[in-house]
C-alpha cells in the first residue's frame, strides 16, 4: 500500500511538472502597442552642412530623431560643385544597393533625375525627397515632401501689412505699400504670392502690393533695379524677395536707399545674408525641412505611409513658419507680433484656410494681384 501511495505521489508530481512546462512554453502576449521600430537612415547632402538652410534644417530633424532613440543615421556630404555632381549618382546607387537602410533621404531641385533612375533600379528601397515634386507617382517607393508656401505667405503678408503702418519704426513711411519680388510668374511662386496678398489684405484692406517678377532665380541685378523702383517710385518700405538668389537684390536695394526693410524666404536669411543686409531683414518665411522629416516618421510609426505620393505640409504640420526671434522680436511692435501669431493660430485651428494657386484654374491670384497694384 505504501508503495502504491508513493507511486501515486510521484505520478502526480510528474504530471504537475509537465503542466508547468507547457505553461512556460506558451508565447508571451504581445503588447497592445508594439515598440516603434528604430529605423536606419542615410541622408545624402548634395552640398555641405553649414548652409544655414535646407541641409542644416534636415540635419537638425535627423539629430532630434536620433536623440529620441527613433533612428540611427548617417549623413554623407557629397559636395555642391559641378565636379562633385558625378558623385551624387554614384553615392545614391551605393547606398541603395547596400540594402543597409530603411530610408534614403535626398533634397532639392538638383536631385530628382538621379533619384528617379536609382529608385527605378531599386524598387525595394524606400526614398524621401524634400522640396521637390518633379516625378511624383513615377516611383512607388518615393515620397515627395513639399511645403504650403501659401500658408507661409499668409503670415508674411500679415506681418508686412501691419508693419508698413508703424510709422514710429525707422524707414517706415506713411504710405501703405509693400513689394513682392518673385522669381518666375509660375504656380509655385504665385502660391507664395497668393497667401501674401490674402494675409496683407486681411490685415489692412487699404494695402497696396507692388508685384514684379525677375524671370530668373540668379539675377540679383535685375531684382535690385526692381526693388529700387518699388522703393523710390511707389514708396514701398518692405520688400519680400521670393526669387532664390535673385531675391537678395531686394535686400541690396533696401540697404542702398536706406528707406526700406527686407524679408527673406525659405530659410532664416538673417543668418545667411551679409551682416549689413541681415541688419535690415525683419524676418523670413521658413520651410522647416527638419520638422517635416520628423512628421514623416511620426506618420510612419502610426502606420500611415505615403510612398508614391506628394505630401504638402503647412503650418499645422510644422512644415512652414516665420522667424519670430532676432529682428522680428526687437523691431516689430508687440501689436504686430501678436497679429502674426494670431493668424498662425487661426490657420492651425482651421479658422483660416489659405487657398492655393497651384492647380487653380480661376486665376484668382492674378485678379487679386492686379487689384492691389499701387
Amino acid at each position: 500500500m505504501k508503495k502504491f501511495v508513493l507511486f501515486l505521489l510521484v505520478a502526480i508530481m510528474a504530471v504537475s511538472m509537465v503542466g508547468c512546462s507547457q505553461k512556460a512554453a506558451e508565447p508571451t502576449k504581445a503588447p497592445d502597442k508594439p515598440a516603434a521600430k528604430v529605423y536606419k537612415v542615410v541622408s545624402l547632402v548634395n552640398g555641405n552642412l553649414g548652409d544655414k538652410s535646407f541641409f542644416d534644417s534636415a540635419e537638425s530633424g535627423l539629430r532630434a530623431l536620433k536623440e529620441a532613440g527613433r533612428i540611427e543615421y548617417k549623413t554623407i556630404e557629397m559636395g555642391g560643385t559641378d565636379k562633385d555632381q558625378p558623385m551624387w549618382l554614384e553615392t545614391l546607387n551605393e547606398v541603395a544597393s547596400s540594402g543597409e537602410y530603411d530610408l534614403v533621404i535626398v533634397g532639392t531641385y538638383q536631385m530628382p533625375d538621379y533619384l528617379k533612375e536609382v529608385a527605378t533600379n531599386h524598387p525595394d528601397q524606400k526614398f524621401l525627397i524634400y522640396d521637390d515634386n518633379t516625378y511624383v507617382g513615377v516611383n512607388q517607393n518615393v515620397v515627395n515632401l513639399t511645403y504650403k508656401q501659401n500658408d507661409m505667405g499668409y503670415l508674411i503678408g500679415t506681418f508686412a501689412a501691419k508693419m508698413t503702418t508703424e510709422t514710429s519704426v525707422p524707414k517706415i513711411n506713411p504710405e501703405a505699400v509693400v513689394g513682392f519680388i518673385g522669381g518666375i510668374d509660375s504656380p509655385v511662386i504665385n502660391d507664395f504670392l497668393y497667401g501674401f496678398l490674402l494675409g496683407a489684405k486681411a490685415a489692412n484692406p487699404e494695402i497696396k502690393v507692388d508685384t514684379r517678377y525677375v524671370n530668373s532665380y540668379v539675377d540679383t541685378a535685375t531684382a535690385k533695379e526692381m526693388g529700387l523702383s518699388m522703393i523710390n517710385d511707389k514708396k514701398a518700405d518692405i520688400l519680400w524677395g521670393v526669387a532664390g538668389l535673385s531675391g537678395n537684390g531686394g535686400a541690396e536695394a533696401a540697404l542702398e536707399t536706406g528707406k526700406a526693410w527686407f524679408i527673406g524666404v525659405d530659410s532664416d536669411q538673417e543668418l545667411t545674408l551679409p551682416a549689413d543686409q541681415a541688419a535690415i531683414t525683419l524676418t523670413s518665411g521658413l520651410k522647416n525641412v527638419g520638422k517635416s522629416i520628423i512628421w514623416l516618421f511620426d506618420e510612419w510609426d502610426a502606420g500611415r505611409t505615403y510612398w508614391g505620393k506628394e505630401v504638402r505640409l503647412g503650418i499645422t504640420e510644422g512644415g512652414v513658419g516665420i522667424v519670430t526671434d532676432k529682428n522680428f522680436a526687437k523691431i516689430a511692435p508687440k501689436s504686430v507680433q501678436e497679429a502674426v501669431l494670431a493668424a498662425q493660430a487661426d490657420i492651425v485651428a482651421g479658422k483660416i484656410v489659405v487657398p492655393t494657386a497651384i492647380g487653380d484654374k480661376t486665376n484668382a491670384v492674378v485678379t487679386l494681384r492686379d487689384s492691389l497694384q499701387p
